[in-house]
């Protein structure tokens, strides 16, 4: 299939040194960590996180449990080109955090480590991506602005669901 062999062309290499951008977002819900961490632990919730302009979609099969090791399959679509993007689960901490990392897919190099803390009125979710885009020198801040865009919507997406937190 034309996505496969394209995946397999968007490998991801080592963390590259100094040209990292890293965004740090923290969230609070309205929702205790327990409940905001079932929310997590299924794969098939990011798609609700995730904006309509990337066309995110889930290529696994099946339940998709979260644990160390669990492959994820995707595909997003900018202005209407497929970029399949593939993600292993590489620190699995249930209800303190876990870390996904990017093997193939849009960047040069992706890490997001997702983090849960109770806090008052619920909890705080702490998102940190480092990330580097692919032809970066070119691309940089037109995707720093988008991944900046996306966790934003996130954000918002987040105290739709649960609640916010920070109101309670």
């Amino acid at each position: 299939m034309l996505l496969d062999r394209l995946a397999g062309a968007l490998t991801t290499g080592e963390r590259p040194p100094h040209v990292v951008t890293v965004i740090h977002r923290e969230t609070t819900v309205a929702s205790p960590l327990e409940a905001t961490f079932a929310f997590f632990s299924d794969a098939r919730n990011l798609e609700a996180l995730t904006p309509a302009w990337l066309n995110f979609r889930i290529r696994s099969d099946g339940p998709l449990p979260m644990h160390e090791g669990l492959l994820i399959d995707y595909v997003i679509r900018l202005r209407g080109l497929p970029i399949p993007w593939k993600t292993r689960i590489d620190v699995w901490e249930p209800k303190v955090r876990f870390v996904d990392r990017q093997l193939n897919g849009p960047y040069r190099w992706w890490r997001h480590e997702h983090r849960f803390e109770p806090a008052p009125g619920g909890t705080r979710v702490i998102d940190r991506v480092e990330f580097v885009p692919r032809l970066r020198l070119i691309t940089g801040r037109l995707v720093a602005r988008n991944v900046e865009r996306i966790f934003d919507y996130r954000a918002e997406e987040l105290k739709r669901l649960f609640g916010d937190g920070e109101r309670q």
